[in-house]
């Protein structure tokens, strides 16, 4: 499959035709020239247009090429079409966990367990299917059954993909954080699903040091009264007695739940019966429960791995993630490919070792690496060298967390080879999945990704609502997907599910994504135009930042602003009102650093902590987050914000001058 030439810059990579023609793809493409009539053999553009303008044809064919098993069949494809609401594969009966667990092998690794010592296990297919039993059964023992929630307090190991596909396997809710996040943060999420069993384990790794959460989980259990059993995962061995006296619930330890000798069922639930809850990063509020559904998300997935990831029985994955980032979710969906998923505990780079995940890649013949901008970036400035191990497996690197600048794709191709192609991807948690992406049918430029995703009817809106080409706009979608969400939790009237999406174009998606599309069919993401802090790949909202900082007596209260910057970095700065008598010093600065870490995130830390007089605020009292990010980052007051508007039209221009100083700081 081709592309048209092109006008623009020529391609940083282009694939071989030879291992293009063979791809899962162009497999797919063929397969619909002969069931559907599509003639887009060589053509991704045409194929991208048939799969946006007949939605049904497209996602059947999806269904059909992949052989969804389904318990009963569905009597039609797309029932209603609206956003929100659109009605997909009515009347079908399946089950997303035994889709993922259908094509394993038995004594082929299924799942590869890594950390950042370097140490690893493999589990097997037949390992992993007896497992995913075992723990079901035990579940249903402690009284979890169709629709009732079980929730993760745990790190990215084989445990809970385990225990997401038993809950998954029973008909039951998955939510899961990992233990970076404070007890109440993680509280904020899951209380709002009433959880009838937690999975917690006693511990992560992390930059050299096995960090004890025992107490954290302990604290987590008693802020969550619906538990009715709390399963430990003895992870990280720590030593010292056990919670078991003092937790609130049955305890039992995950060995027990694990190693039974079961038979595995899988409880076959409606096309649109909730598979998981995954929560945005709570800007204002609570965080929201986005809810995804078993056939949207197994759909969906098999679509973003198996076509446009070339992802299929024999590949390996490893991306670096934590179980609270959407990609964690997509790291377990690798199983429905039949493709080898690896887990990974620690720090992405750790002092002691900072290239371990390409050491890692190559000693298990890694076929698909995946990382963060910053990351690729970190990689180059420190002058990490992937080359010196032996990567010839890997023929795919995927990068998303945020916008990859240009500067970044030189150096994959001068590290990992010419022929190594580096796919940038941009999607959301929204969707659990990728708006626009790579294929391995097309070429890459430098800082664009080279496709929107097949399915995704992306556009770019102006001010106007108008479509552009070749011109910054918002990123919206205008037909709806498979896996956009089923509902938020807790939103019975489903306002604050379209006030999230909807309320700026009625009927159509906005996502809060500056992008451009390019006159060649590919797509340039600018950064987030709201105020979520996106660090690493890792986000969270402002409101969990702001919520711990003006606890603290000397703040009475606190901005936190993540900017992207021209050159790739990531600017997260701290603005602080002090109270009367108040000095910030190091003391000071430090107490805040403090409180962020062990009360939000260790991974937001900002990297300045500013005084400012006050915060800027509209006049209902909401504080102007993304007007200062955008002053911040340059752009004129004018088409910011009406000072009008503001509650002290002279705060605007204070942030502006700051802005100035700190981009005259870098020149």
């Amino acid at each position: 499959m081709t592309t048209p030439t092109s006008p623009y810059a020529a391609p940083c990579w282009t694939p071989d035709p030879q291992s293009a023609s063979r791809s899962r793809i162009a497999d797919f493409a063929r397969w619909a020239a002969r069931h559907r009539g599509v003639a887009a053999e060589a053509d991704y553009a045409a194929l991208h247009r048939w799969s946006v303008t007949d939605l049904e044809g497209f996602w059947s064919a999806v269904w059909e090429y992949f052989d969804v098993d389904a318990q009963t069949p569905y009597e039609k494809v797309l029932a209603e079409e609206t956003m929100p609401g659109a009605r997909w594969f009515t009347g079908a009966t399946l089950n997303y966990a035994h889709h993922a667990l259908r094509n394993l092998t038995d004594d082929a690794p299924a799942i590869v367990a890594l950390d950042e010592t370097g140490s690893g296990y493999e589990v097997t297919g037949g390992r992993l299917r007896a497992e995913v039993a075992s723990v079901a059964a035990t579940l249903r023992e402690l009284g979890v059954g169709q629709g009732d929630r079980v929730v993760g307090y745990l790190p990215n190991t084989p445990h809970a993909v385990v225990a997401f596909l038993a809950a998954a396997s029973l008909g039951a809710v998955w939510s899961v954080c990992g233990q970076d996040y404070a007890p109440k943060a993680a509280a904020d999420r899951f209380a709002q699903l009433e959880p009838t069993v937690l999975v917690a384990a006693d511990g992560y790794l992390f930059n050299g040091t096995a960090h004890d959460r025992r107490e954290a989980a302990l604290e987590l259990a008693h802020a969550l009264p619906t538990l009715k059993a709390t399963v430990l995962v003895d992870h990280v061995g720590l030593p010292g007695p056990g919670l078991s006296s003092t937790y609130p619930s049955l305890v039992l330890p995950w060995e027990d739940a694990a190693t039974r000798t079961e038979e595995l069922t899988c409880t076959p639930v409606p096309f649109d019966h909730p598979l998981w809850v995954v929560f945005s990063s709570g800007t204002t509020g609570l965080p929201k429960g986005i809810v995804h559904g078993h056939g949207g998300v197994l759909l969906e997935h098999l679509k973003t791995l198996g076509l446009q990831s070339d992802l299929g029985p024999g590949d390996r994955l490893l991306w670096y993630t934590t179980t609270h980032w959407m990609m964690w979710n997509l790291v377990v969906s690798t199983l429905l490919t039949g493709a080898t998923t690896c887990t990974y505990d620690g720090s992405p780079a750790p002092l002691t070792q900072p290239d371990i995940l390409w050491e890692l890649a190559a000693r298990h013949r890694v076929t698909l690496f995946g990382s963060s901008p910053q990351y690729l970036l970190g990689m180059a400035k420190f002058g990490i060298d992937p080359s010196v191990h032996d990567l010839s497996s890997i023929r795919a690197v995927g990068c998303t967390g945020s916008a990859l600048p240009a500067s970044a794709y030189p150096w994959v191709g001068e590290h990992l080879g010419a022929y190594v192609q580096l796919a940038s991807i941009s999607g959301g948690t929204d969707v659990v999945s990728g708006f626009a992406g790579g294929a391995p049918t097309v070429p890459v430029w430098a800082g664009e990704l080279s496709v929107p995703y097949l399915g995704v009817a992306l556009a770019a809106y102006d001010d106007e609502g108008f479509p552009v080409v070749d011109q910054v706009g918002e990123l919206v979608v205008t037909r709806p997907m498979p896996s956009m969400p089923l509902y938020f939790w807790n939103d019975p009237d489903g306002s604050r599910y379209r006030d999230a999406y909807f309320s700026t174009y009625p009927g159509v998606w906005r996502h809060g994504d500056w992008i451009t599309l390019t006159g060649h069919g590919s797509v340039i993401v600018h950064g987030r135009s709201d105020s979520t802090l996106n660090r690493n790949g890792v986000r969270l909202g402002s409101g969990d930042i702001h919520d711990v900082v003006e606890r603290l007596p000397e703040i009475t209260e606190a901005l936190v602003i993540g900017a992207e910057e021209p050159d790739g970095g990531y600017w997260m700065p701290l603005f602080v009102v002090l109270a009367a008598g108040a000095e910030l010093d190091d003391a000071l600065r430090d107490r805040i650093r403090e409180a962020i870490r062990t009360g939000a995130s260790p991974r937001h830390v900002p990297d300045e902590i500013i005084e400012v007089p006050a915060v800027p605020h509209t006049r209902t009292g909401k504080k102007l987050e993304v007007p200062v990010k955008r002053l911040l980052q340059g752009a004129p007051i004018e088409q910011v914000v009406n000072p009008a508007a503001v509650d002290d039209p002279g705060l605007i221009d204070h942030y502006a001058r700051l802005g100035a100083a700190r981009r005259a700081q870098r020149r």
